[in-house]
């Protein structure tokens, strides 16, 4: 067994921002922390770690009560958006500190640590200080010195949050390949869908202090369990259910918006008896994929995803009329923003 919370709340004055979360996390499994700004994600990882105390509530680390327990108690390695580096230490020092605290043997440190460092790609920078090194290095020698005291559970803090594009990418993916090597039960807090889509085993979205939904990234994706997971995760277009473009298809609603995706929007340069009239107003290239912004004649604007084989067929053009109708499309009870 991995992590298990039982009804544990976290209240900082009178906002609450962990509202009776239940949640169960299997042992070696990668695990997504997904929500918005203020949805409790942070706040349910440093709970984790005892870095906070719920106000109620169980935290159960390897089927043991960890309620209570201190932060050193909990064998957890944790990381942070930032690092967190020694700036007076060698990468190797860095990574060494947490083993030297434990009163491990030098054999035991050093042979660690240059296991460790070739772990994680970073064999022949022992030697040097943090200011020497990239932000994506940086990352990796911070992960490097939480694995080295063979933690049970491994938390996760925004941890490519401040690095470009291109870095967070390649440092996902190298995340993924670490994980499957090493098998530590491993939470990460993220905001960004396409991090948590990409790397993790299963995502927790979370909003408001609350679970709103857990499952894969084909899960939460394709099975959306509420308004705010299907409009947080991925592209939608959010319509009222009396848009034109609803009308026929089978897709009324006693409810009163419907979402649509992007890619299941129908595009065609003629029209058919399920189909409405649009104008392309704008068309983005995206490389691999294509975006048409459509105005319908009521006035509503959808956007649509294409491939770039299926532009090629259409030959769109801005201002070109066109005509549309949704492939599937979902409605629920009760929708609130972000």
């Amino acid at each position: 067994m991995g992590i298990v919370i039982e009804n544990v709340t976290k209240q900082f004055g009178s906002f609450t921002a962990v509202d009776n979360v239940s949640l169960e996390i299997s042992s070696g499994s990668l695990v997504a922390l997904l929500g918005p700004s203020g949805s409790g994600k942070s706040t349910l990882l440093r709970l984790i770690a005892g870095l906070e105390m719920p106000d109620s509530g169980k935290i159960l680390l390897t089927g043991k009560d960890a309620t209570n327990q201190s932060v050193q108690d909990r064998n957890i390695g944790f990381v942070f958006q930032h690092y967190a580096l020694f700036k007076h230490m060698t990468v190797r020092q860095n990574v060494a500190f947490g083993m030297e605290i434990r009163k491990a043997t030098k054999g035991k440190v050093k042979g660690r640590v240059e296991e460790l460092l070739e772990l994680v790609q970073l064999k022949g920078l022992g030697d040097r200080y943090p200011s020497q090194l990239s932000g994506g290095q940086r990352q990796r020698v911070a992960l490097a010195r939480a694995l080295a005291v063979e933690p049970k559970v491994l938390l996760l803090d925004e941890p490519f949050g401040a690095l470009d594009a291109k870095v967070r990418k390649d440092l996902r993916a190298w995340l993924r390949r670490l994980h499957d090597e090493v098998h530590v039960t491993t939470v990460f807090v993220t905001h960004d869908q396409e991090e948590a889509m990409e790397v993790a085993d299963e995502i927790v979205v979370m909003n408001k202090g609350k679970v709103e939904q857990v499952g894969t990234p084909a899960q939460v994706y394709d099975h959306p369990a509420t308004a705010f997971v299907m409009s947080f995760i991925g592209p939608v277009n959010v319509l009222p259910s009396s848009a034109k473009i609803f009308q026929g298809n089978g897709f009324d609603s006693a409810h009163p918006e419907i979402f649509l995706r992007p890619q299941d929007v129908a595009i065609e340069t003629e029209p058919n008896s399920t189909s409405v009239p649009a104008r392309v107003s704008r068309i983005i290239h995206l490389g691999w994929e294509i975006q048409a912004e459509l105005t319908l004649d009521d006035g509503q604007v959808v956007m649509a995803h294409l491939t770039r084989d299926r532009f090629d067929q259409l030959q769109l053009e801005p201002q070109q009329k066109v005509y549309v109708k949704p492939r599937e499309a979902k409605s629920f009870p009760l929708y609130y923003s972000i």
